[in-house]
């Protein structure tokens, strides 16, 4: 039997984000049959405790033991390498790669990296207050040496009505508000915002956000997870 590489997916962080992340994977690799796909292994983990709720302090049920658990599952199972569709999650990434022998794909790092490669010099940040609070974007921002903005507490509290009552909840963003925040963006000198909540990305495909401004992190993650597995890049129009 050919061996091929397999994808192990620590999902479920929420539901709807695995969703469309494994569609985005299926939607951009460049195949013309079955065979031609990516291997995968998703663990929808819903069950996951809330991660921003434990990193702002308002829940002491660490999500950290179900992600290396999963994560060591996923291994088992036999994935060569892993993905964590939650950008937020990722302020474990160290513990959870460090738990296991297979690699663990950096989300925020990628996103990052591609955001400058498209030439952007002041990147806005849009993601959970979990994200915000422990810096993972901004930390990755200086390290890779471009400026950026983060949202003052007022617009913040918009991006987490957007995230939480909206899209978690299984409702259409209210995209009025949505425009309030990016206008918040481009008037702080932004030339492009990371959609850096999964939830985000779902609004990027729902009302087709252009692309010259909206780097969604779900779309950077899946390319990478194509090329990553040894499968083509559909090009892109």
């Amino acid at each position: 039997m050919k061996e091929s590489v397999t994808v192990g997916v620590l999902g479920g962080l929420g539901p709807m984000a695995t969703v469309y992340f494994y569609d985005m994977v299926v939607e951009m690799t460049d195949a013309k049959k079955d065979q031609d796909h990516v291997d995968m292994i998703i663990m929808n983990r819903a069950t996951t405790p809330d991660r921003t709720a434990y990193i702002v302090g308002e829940s002491e049920d660490s999500p950290l033991e179900y992600l290396i658990r999963d994560a060591k599952r996923l291994e088992a199972a036999g994935a060569d390498f892993l993905v964590l569709t939650c950008n937020t999650a990722h302020y474990f990434h160290e513990q959870i790669n460090n738990s296991v022998e297979i690699p663990l794909l950096n989300m925020i790092e990628e996103t990052v990296d591609y955001a400058i490669k498209e030439g952007h010099s002041k990147i806005g940040i849009l993601a959970t207050t979990g994200n915000i609070k422990m810096e993972n974007y901004q930390k990755m921002c200086r390290e890779k040496g471009v400026d950026f903005y983060v949202p003052g507490s007022e617009i913040q509290k918009k991006v987490m009505k957007i995230i939480y009552e909206d899209v978690k909840a299984g409702n259409k963003a209210d995209m009025s508000i949505f425009n309030e925040i990016v206008e918040d963006l481009k008037k702080n000198g932004c030339d492009c915002a990371i959609l850096g909540c999964t939830e985000l990305s779902i609004i990027k495909k729902d009302e087709k956000l252009p692309d010259e401004f909206f780097i969604d992190s779900s779309e950077v993650l899946a390319m990478n997870t194509i090329v990553k597995s040894g499968r083509k890049l559909k090009d892109r129009v």
